[in-house]
């Protein structure tokens, strides 16, 4: 059922499972569920926020000190040279530890970030563990990675490049606030009169950027689905000459992504212009207040007035430059909510406590019926008995519910009705890694990650003594290959084993299982990829495995399994017939007919 090496099967990005909640959806609820994934950093946060007041100070001593310099140097030979020096020394010294405050308050803010990054990945990478297969199988795998490495890249740099302008923006605007007031309070009610139209034009626009950056990701999932289905199935596309049409369908995901992009990218480019068209008018009206005081008032002086144009610049700045990254924390936050669609994801259900507690258990299918989709039954009223030690069958023609009769016995999928009990115990009422353990799985897909040959052997059974190995590449006449081999076990192969045969890369597989040595197998055309020579030595090492074990084998070669002591014969999801390849041959009924078109 797992339809993402299909390409384009799983292109629908609006599943209910990956679908925003009004919660997720929510940029209050986002910034708050982003801000208890920072919280832990307290002392790192204390430590820049610290720092962050101290560049601040350093920068609002700076004006008032030029200020006192330039009326020192007012007049015509009345120049203070003594105290003007001393005032530039102090203005040096106070400049340089502002910087080094600046450093280190970004060098912290860096550190939180990328903590918060860390610690977003380690949870979707926990809860991609701890999903229904279903979840997995529903929602595009190009997209679900896109979420956890683009998304969670997007959510660090726009923290990284917000963060320490919203500490700093804060102070500064308090700080300069205080400052021009005392100074002179008729010239700071204008500046900070003028200020909320800034404000104002960047919230409006904000509004404009948000949706079109939520749209942004949601596109740059799709497209990271199409290209990683294509990719993977690259040999597909060009076996049947379809590279075309791939290409033509990446360019149309492409071009709607460039269209939204220039649309959040030309929103985005408004904010600063705007915002610095505003600010330029409040340092206007800071300069024509402060000089017609000067003229007609004498209230303040030269020095005074240089200083407020500073603080005009400061004050607004802050506005300028949380305005500048509102594009970027936009997007931060359509990312979070990406990410946080993951992490509100159902756990799959595990709450079984129960063991089997007989030795040799029985395996009963009691009345089972299950449909991946509601409405559209597949399997109906299955019941059967399986004693310890069978060696059972599974046959039928494609779509009949083979696969889907092993994905429910290892409960990858629960039973929609009935229940399937081990040993007297409902698997349910099982923990899921217990009921695992008791199976080793061959499949007709191969998988093999990045690694050496001994890794992927050993992921069965991590801490397998070198006797053990040895025995599972012999049974499973893989050792010759392994010798042959300049590495041999530590031979390196890239992921999925691409140089080197399929036959070679199913017989790693199976030597995987042989080393598990599990109480029951699953064999789903574990021997499908093998020349027939080989298929009759592992054949007869299967044989070895199955003895004295409840053994399950999924075939489309009914020569395969003529020796086995239960055959199910699957058709539209029920089990049609039953019995041993004598009974069913002599029977003459569906079983029969497939028998002699093989």
């Amino acid at each position: 059922m797992n339809m993402s090496n299909i390409p384009g099967a799983n292109m629908n990005d609006k599943s209910p499972d990956m679908r925003e909640n009004k919660q997720t959806n929510s940029k209050k609820s986002t910034f708050f569920r982003l801000v208890k994934y920072i919280a832990p950093q307290k002392l790192t946060i204390t430590a820049a926020f610290v720092f962050a007041a101290l560049y601040v100070a350093a920068t609002l001593i700076l004006p008032v000190l030029i200020g006192k310099a330039i009326d020192l140097a007012v007049g015509v030979g009345n120049v203070d040279f003594k105290n003007i020096l001393t005032l530039v020394f102090i203005i040096i010294g106070i400049s340089l530890a502002g910087t080094l405050f600046q450093w280190l308050m970004t060098v912290l803010t860096g550190k939180i970030s990328y903590k918060t990054a860390h610690s977003l990945r380690r949870d979707c990478s926990d809860k991609l563990s701890k999903v229904p297969l279903s979840y997995i199988d529903t929602n595009a795998h190009g997209d679900l990675i896109s979420r956890v490495v683009s998304d969670v890249d997007a959510v660090c740099d726009g923290m990284l490049g917000g963060i320490s302008q919203l500490f700093t923006a804060v102070i500064t605007i308090v700080g300069t606030m205080v400052i021009m007031i005392r100074i002179n309070y008729i010239v700071g009610i204008v500046v900070i009169a003028l200020t909320p139209l800034s404000v104002v034009a960047a919230s409006v626009i904000a509004k404009l950027i948000h949706g079109s950056f939520a749209k942004q990701g949601r596109i740059r999932g799709k497209l990271g689905a199409y290209a990683e289905e294509h990719i993977t199935n690259q040999k597909l596309i060009t076996a049947f000459v379809r590279e075309s049409e791939a290409v033509n369908g990446f360019k149309k995901i492409d071009a709607e992504l460039y269209t939204v992009g220039e649309k959040a990218q030309f929103y985005s480019s408004l904010v600063n212009p705007v915002t610095r068209c505003i600010n330029a008018l409040v340092y206007a009206a800071a300069g024509i207040s402060g000089a017609l005081l000067f003229i007609y008032t004498g209230t303040v002086t030269v020095g005074q007035i240089s200083s407020f144009l500073s603080y005009a610049n400061q004050y607004t700045k802050p506005f300028n430059e949380i305005s500048g990254v509102i594009a970027q924390l936009q997007n931060a936050l359509a990312s979070a909510a990406r990410v946080f669609a993951v992490l509100d994801a159902n756990d799959e259900i595990d709450d079984g406590t129960e063991t089997v507690s007989e030795s040799k258990p029985e395996l009963i299918f009691d009345d089972v019926s299950f449909s991946y989709v509601k409405d559209k039954p597949l399997l109906t009223n299955i019941s059967l008995k399986i004693p310890y030690g069978s060696r059972v069958a599974i046959v039928g023609p494609t779509g009949c519910g083979k696969t889907t009769l092993i994905n429910l016995l290892m409960r990858f999928y629960d039973v929609n009705e009935g229940k399937i009990t081990l040993g007297g115990v409902d698997i349910r009422d099982m923990p899921r890694d217990t009921l695992h353990s008791k199976f080793g799985m061959v499949l007709q897909d191969t998988w093999l990650f990045s690694g050496t040959i001994r890794d992927n052997i050993t992921y069965s059974k991590p801490n397998a003594t070198d006797d053990e190995i040895r025995e599972a590449l012999k049974n499973s006449y893989l050792d010759g290959f392994i010798r042959r081999l300049p590495d041999g076990l530590d031979t390196q192969i890239g992921d999925g084993g691409g140089e080197i045969s399929h036959g070679q890369r199913q017989l790693i597989c199976i030597a995987r299982v042989m080393l598990a040595k599990p109480d029951m197998l699953i064999l789903d055309e574990a021997t499908s990829n093998i020349d027939t020579m080989t298929e009759a030595r592992i054949s007869a090492a299967f044989e070895k495995m199955m003895k004295g074990r409840t053994s399950f084998i999924v075939a489309h070669r009914l020569s395969t399994i003529k020796n086995c002591d239960m055959i199910l014969v699957m058709r539209d999801g029920n089990i049609i017939e039953t019995g041993t390849h004598e009974s069913l041959i002599e029977k003459q009924g569906f079983y029969y007919s497939m028998w002699n078109k093989k």
